[in-house]
């Protein structure tokens, strides 16, 4: 990428992209690309002149985290900092980073609890980042993943951001298959989410395969709610237990 968009920080290219992602669905149409480059232009300033690399005139979808990657120096690029290495496909992964920075147990993610992952998460790639600059990280990521802008990330927040797979259990069609197969495919499940290989699921086990599973009927499930399906599961199966057994 050209050189001229050295200047351009994480914050300025966020700005940018909410004026032209108006249905804030994480994407813009590529025939607005162009459109979307002028306006960079003047804000990078007038000596600036360069073309739009993005297939012009298309129809097709460039997410955010694409066009990041193209355009945001590499010390700015924290739009990516989630996704260079494998995306999440365990909820029961998902669920462990969940309870770990829910530090108040509220059953979402605030701005605080969201820095301290993000300080983690630079440490153990290695990079030193500056009190300021995991401020603005910080402050980026809520305004673009908070959807409902109440100044907390809830369960489908988090995992926009973590880039969480899609949910396991849609690949069984329980209704349509004989007894054979349905037992089979229950022993594929519980050993998917029994992660820990124990024959029994434990702590995020339950929280992961309680979220995948709630999910087939309510998309938009919260924290607090996940907390509620999970005692009466775990009451209805086991009263004197905390797991669930094969």
């Amino acid at each position: 990428m050209n050189s001229a968009f050295d200047n351009l920080d994480a914050a300025g290219f966020l700005e940018i992209w909410q004026h032209f992602d108006a249905d804030d669905n994480g994407y813009i149409e590529g025939k607005e690309l162009d459109e979307f480059f002028h306006h960079m232009m003047q804000r990078l300033g007038p000596q600036v002149r360069v073309a739009n690399p993005f297939f012009p005139h298309t129809s097709a979808l460039l997410p955010v985290f694409q066009l990041a990657s193209m355009i945001l120096p590499e010390e700015e690029n924290f739009l990516l900092i989630f996704h260079r290495e494998a995306p999440l496909d365990n909820s029961v992964d998902f669920m462990k980073i969940w309870r770990k920075y829910d530090a108040d147990c509220s059953g979402y993610i605030s701005a605080q609890e969201l820095k301290a992952f993000l300080k983690d998460l630079f440490e153990q790639h290695h990079r030193e980042v500056s009190s300021d600059k995991l401020e603005e990280y910080t402050d980026a990521m809520m305004k673009i993943f908070d959807k409902n802008k109440d100044g907390r990330l809830d369960l489908n927040d988090l995992a926009r951001v973590l880039a969480l797979e899609d949910n396991f259990l849609l690949q069984f069609h329980m209704d349509a298959s004989s007894k054979e197969e349905r037992k089979r495919d229950f022993e594929k499940i519980f050993d998917h989410y029994d992660v820990s290989k124990t024959g029994a699921l434990e702590g995020p086990e339950v929280d992961g395969f309680v979220k995948d599973m709630m999910e087939l009927v309510r998309p938009s499930l919260s924290g607090p709610e996940l907390d509620k399906l999970r005692a009466v599961l775990l009451h209805h199966c086991d009263p004197q237990s905390n797991s669930l057994l094969l």
